[in-house]
């Protein structure tokens, strides 16, 4: 009798240990989500993405739309970094009124980044009131990271020397608002 009231809590121990390991792989798969890249942005007639990137501040929201042909591996980099939460909460540690705003440094100094320098896609974009570009070393062209600016104002001297990489389509007024140190709220793509 006593073997036949074990069997049942036998088999429901066996049951629920297969339904775990189940459990365990399932949402796994299922969460399992693809990075979006600059190959998988769908590109205007203007060379710009139809999909936005959100840049959200105490002051307003930056829609920035990105140039994925022009500039593919940075696009794809700063898509990494804007999926992985990597700008959220960081600071614009460099603000020159009618010059730029520059941010992505988690130390805040103007000397940090994520790790990984990119190579320069130098390209024919100009730069304009809200062209959004990459920051790097003077002397080494190479020394993009994830530090980027965005222009102020039209910046002709700056054009084919730093890869531009997106330009902002909405809340140019919001640009002049930034102050040294106000914060990046948050960073998301919008498909």
């Amino acid at each position: 009798m006593k073997i036949i009231k074990i069997l049942p809590i036998l088999a429901l121990i066996f049951f629920n240990s297969c339904s775990e390991k189940k459990k365990q792989v399932i949402p796994n798969e299922i969460n399992a989500t693809k990075s979006i890249t600059a190959s998988d942005l769908k590109v205007s007639d203007s060379g710009l993405s139809a999909e936005s990137v959100i840049l959200k501040t105490a002051k307003g929201n930056i829609v920035i739309k990105l140039y994925p042909k022009d500039a593919p591996n940075t696009v794809t980099r700063f898509l990494q970094l804007v999926q992985e939460g990597f700008y959220d909460g960081l600071k614009f540690h460099r603000v020159h009124p009618k010059f730029l705003i520059q941010a992505g440094d988690p130390t805040g100094t103007g000397n940090g980044g994520s790790g990984v320098k990119l190579k320069a896609e130098f390209n024919k974009l100009q730069h304009i009131k809200g062209t959004v570009a990459m920051a790097r070393k003077p002397e080494d062209i190479d020394s993009a990271d994830s530090q980027f600016y965005i222009a102020l104002t039209t910046l002709t001297h700056l054009d084919s020397n730093y890869t531009v990489f997106g330009q902002v389509v909405d809340g140019l007024d919001v640009l002049d608002k930034i102050n040294l140190n106000d914060t990046i709220i948050t960073i998301s793509l919008q498909l």
